[in-house]
């Protein structure tokens, strides 16, 4: 194998200093980018093939649908909005086919993400095949060939990957083999000998139930901060509540953030609530990567010292922008961020 080129920090984007500490939709103008050290991100790159139709496929011939080819990848996604959203320093680790190398880490760079692409020297690159049904919801349906993307194993890591990073965050996608789940306990022991503090999203309620609840619950032993969506808090938990589901994994994580889609998000700590926030007003075309925009904004505004409820609103910002664009990255770095409460 070996590693590709390390891209630069790539061009500057602006960063969202919201000015509302309350949990809302307000926000003030972007203020330019954020400090508080590097974010690492390590997890998925893949290629996404996104089919936008309008209602039930037709099974056994054709279905009309516009259909794109975008780089993502839960990982991937979460750098570029953390940048997007003003991180000043965000790096990638990830692992790619060399057939598409070149072309996501120019992706990557476009987006002001430094890539630390391993070049996988027997698979391919992998494709998710996303189904965008265009109706009021927005949903999607992915079909998953995770490729190169679920290889990334414990002599990918290195130490010195560390070097200048105060946040470490892990795609949940890492958990689902076996070298994946590898490389995470060799990262979570380096980052909790540097003091780094660690976030991961567990990324999938199909892979995640295959994997079992209590399994993965051993696995984040020492994450400082969890992300799930709402099904996926559920399904971990055993509750129907999104809330309750919360504060029952904050029993076991210190800080839990559940994303609530149009509900906005839960913030839960010691086992109890501690704050609701509202969702900012959208008009979904397509919800693929709204919960890695809520995660790259979240982990961005942490970084710039903010407390969880105000970074939630952050997050809750990034969704509402994720949700009215086609794929699940934000627009190439132009300078400044949108302001969500501007809309």
């Amino acid at each position: 194998m070996g590693r590709g080129v390390t891209g630069g920090p790539g061009p500057s984007s602006g960063g969202a200093d919201r000015g509302s500490d309350g949990p809302g939709p307000e926000a003030a103008p972007a203020r330019g980018r954020r400090g508080g050290g590097a974010l690492l991100v390590v997890g998925d790159v893949v290629t996404d093939v996104v089919a936008r139709h309008r209602g039930p496929l037709a099974s056994g011939t054709d279905t009309a649908a516009v259909v794109r080819t975008l780089p993502g990848g839960a990982g991937a996604n979460v750098a570029c909005w953390a940048a997007h959203w003003g991180c000043a320093d965000v790096r990638l680790l990830g692992r790619v086919g060399a057939e598409a190398a070149a072309w996501h880490e120019r992706e990557l760079v476009a987006c002001g993400v430094r890539p630390l692409l391993v070049v996988d020297p027997e698979v391919p690159t992998g494709t998710v095949v996303c189904l965008v049904d265009t109706g009021a919801a927005a949903e999607r349906t992915f079909l998953t060939d995770s490729g190169a993307s679920l290889r990334l194993e414990p002599d990918d890591w290195s130490d010195a990957l560390l070097d200048g990073v105060a946040r470490l965050h892990l795609s949940g996608y890492l958990l689902f083999s076996a070298s994946g789940r590898a490389l995470v306990r060799t990262a979570l022991a380096s980052a909790r000998a540097r003091g780094v503090p660690v976030s991961l999203d567990p990324a999938s309620v199909g892979f995640l139930a295959e994997l079992g609840a209590d399994r993965f619950l051993a696995l984040v032993r020492g994450v400082d901060v969890l992300l799930p969506s709402r099904d996926e808090a559920c399904l971990l938990t055993g509750s129907a509540d999104g809330a309750d589901a919360a504060a029952e994994l904050s029993r076991r994580v210190p800080l839990v953030v559940a994303k609530q889609g149009a509900d906005g998000a839960v913030v839960a700590q010691g086992g109890a609530v501690v704050a609701r926030v509202r969702a900012v007003p959208a008009t979904p075309r397509d919800t693929t990567g709204a919960g890695d925009a809520f995660t790259g904004a979240f982990l961005t505004a942490l970084l710039g010292g903010a407390e969880p409820a105000r970074a939630a609103v952050e997050g809750c910002g990034a969704g509402a922008l994720a949700v009215e664009r086609v794929g699940g990255r934000p627009g190439r770095s132009t300078g400044a961020v949108e302001s969500a409460g501007a809309r």
